[in-house]
Formats: structure tokens, sequence, C-alpha cells
């Protein structure tokens, strides 16, 4: 029972948190899980929030490994984004015809350019020894000129059906189909996990690094992979944010959306020194956060006051879920466990 406790507390704090400002969304409108069909699609408060996190979903997946692993932060998965995506584009308006192969294999080069971008991040970290935060400080820095470059100094629109539908909705299928790749990409996350031993030599490399390496695993070796794999999350939320928008703006797509996928991260209850890691908790934190968001301007805060009211509630969050406050917590269950059961042998008596 020991063991499980933390594992408790580790999804509990999001899930509550989250079912708070559900809540008081509930209380401010009674309308709030109220959804209609809109052209052929499900709309409302609740779809709205799964569609509006996709890419940040998918980012905190990949920096929950990556965090594992390393004991550091990646603070460059919304450039890597940028870039990915801005090859996407490229590829795709340099096609002759624009069909559903075209779009698969502009996506699957963009991925090939994020594996590049998680192996030079992955490189600097586990082989030269670099602290994860300011290795990736270096593509934070300069990824955006690279994407504008790839631009060609434009901001490219797509102005295509089919791509619309990537970022909307398919003709005859309800849920908006950035929600459904968002589910297809958990799943097969899941799979992998479940399937290798990953998710174990991920926790030992950022628990232990020696012995990992005396238990025959590489820590080098992991650490690369963990980032090559969130270069292929950074090219997954890039290509769902640009066709979102139906153009390519590499100064703001995916713009501040680092901090938020660090935050997920923390908010999911993983630690961010390394070692043991929820994904599901990761993913409650990501909508955790669009909630959030939502939630701030559905009771009208001003829109550049939101971040300050978001890094207040971000703090308190934090503060509750550090070791300090649990290990009071923790005894404190402990003391109000012993008194109510010497009151009850009392009672017995």
């Amino acid at each position: 029972m020991a063991t499980m406790k933390p594992r408790r507390f580790q999804i509990f704090l999001p899930l509550s948190v989250l079912a708070i400002l559900i809540l008081v969304n509930r209380i401010k409108g009674a309308d709030y899980f109220s959804m209609s069909i809109i052209n052929g699609a499900l709309y409302g408060n609740i779809p709205n929030i799964l569609f509006g996190a996709s890419e940040l979903v998918i980012l905190a997946i990949g920096m929950t490994l990556v965090t594992s692993s390393s004991g550091g932060q990646d603070i460059s998965v919304g450039v890597a984004g940028a870039i990915t995506s801005s090859v996407f584009v490229r590829i795709f308006l340099s096609a002759g015809g624009i069909t559903w192969m075209t779009i698969l294999a502009a996506f699957l080069a963009s991925c090939v350019v994020g594996i590049a971008i998680g192996a030079f991040n992955g490189a600097l970290v586990a082989i030269f020894k670099v602290q994860p935060m300011v290795a990736t400080l270096i593509l934070y820095t300069a990824g955006r000129s690279i994407a504008f470059l790839i631009d060609g100094r434009l901001s490219p629109i797509l102005a295509n059906d089919l791509t619309s539908q990537i970022g909307s909705v398919i003709p005859g299928v309800p849920i908006q189909t950035p929600i459904i790749l968002t589910v297809a990409f958990i799943v097969s996350f899941a799979i992998l996990l479940k399937t290798t031993n990953l998710k174990l030599y991920s926790q030992s490399v950022g628990n232990n690094p020696k012995a990992a390496r005396l238990n025959g695993i590489n820590p080098v070796r992991i650490k690369l992979l963990t980032y090559m794999i969130l270069g292929v999350c950074t090219a997954v939320a890039g290509f769902i944010a640009v066709t979102k928008a139906g153009r390519h703006d590499s100064v703001n797509l995916l713009k501040y959306v680092e901090m938020d996928a660090i935050l997920a991260v923390a908010i999911g209850g993983n630690a961010l020194g390394g070692g043991k890691f929820s994904i599901a908790g990761s993913i409650i934190g990501a909508y955790t956060i669009e909630v959030l968001n939502r939630t701030l301007l559905r009771l009208d805060v001003d829109t550049e006051a939101i971040k300050a009211f978001k890094a207040v509630f971000i703090i308190i969050l934090m503060v509750i879920a550090s070791p300090v406050v649990r290990g009071f917590a923790a005894k404190g269950a402990k003391w109000m466990r012993t008194r109510l059961g010497g009151a009850v042998q009392m009672g017995n008596r």
C-alpha cells in the first residue's frame, strides 16, 4: 500500500484541480456542458478544450520522457515545431498536385527533421554533458529564424481543402480531426511503452545513470532516443498547429508552448529532476492548463493579466505538490489515523 500512495496522489492532484476548474465554469454558466452539431461537427466547451489542447498534450508526452531520462527540460519544443512545420509546408507547396499521399510524404519529411533536431539536442545533453535547458537554449534562440528562412521569408498560406479537413473536420466525421489525431497518438505511445522497456530504461537512467550502466543500460543511447522521440512529437504538434491555422507563421506558431509543456509535466506530479513518470498525469496536466486558460477568459480576466493569474495559480499548485507539503500531509494523515484508532478502541471498551 505504501508504494501506491504516491502514485495515487500523483494523479489525484491534477484531477482535483481539473474538477475544481470545471466546477467553477459550471457555476459561471449552466450551459457549460452543452454541445451542438454545427455543419456536421460537434462543438461545445468540452470539444473545444480537447481541440485546443491537442498540440500541448502531444508535446507534454514527449517532454515527460525527456525529463525522466535526462533530469532536465527541452525549452525548444515550440521552436522545433515551427521548423518541422515549415519543412512540411515547403514540401507541401512544392508538390505539383495535392493529394493525401503528398500530405503524408511532407509530414514524414517533417518527422525526419524533428528526429534530427532531437538528435542534435540529445547529443549535446547525452554526449557532451550540457545541461538540458542550456543545450536546448541554442535552438530556442535561433530556431524561428531558421523556420523563417525555410519559409522563404514569407508566411505561406496552405489554402487547401485536405489540410483544412485535418485542421478542422473531415466531412461525415462529427469529431474534430485534431482530437482524433491526439487520441491516436496517445494510444500509439501507450502501446510503445507497453510493448518495450523504454519506460523502465528511461526511469533507470533518470534515477541513477551509473547503476543503469552496470545493469547493461546505455544512458547515452536512452537519452538520445528520448530526445529523438520528442522530436517526432514536435513534428506532430507542428503539423496539427499549421493545419489548424491554415498558414505558417514562423514567429507565432506554438509560441510560449514550451513553458506550458513543462508545467503540464509538473502539474501531472512528475519530478522535474528525472526518474519515475506518469504519462497519464502529464496528459491531465495539459488539459488542466487549457481549461485554466479558458476559465480565466470566461471570468472576463484581461488577456494581458491572464499570465499573472496563471503564474499565481501554478505557484500555489506547485507548493501543494512539493515533497515538503506532501510530507506534512502524510504526517497529518498518520496522526489522524492514530487518533481515530485510539478513539475507536476506547469506544469498544
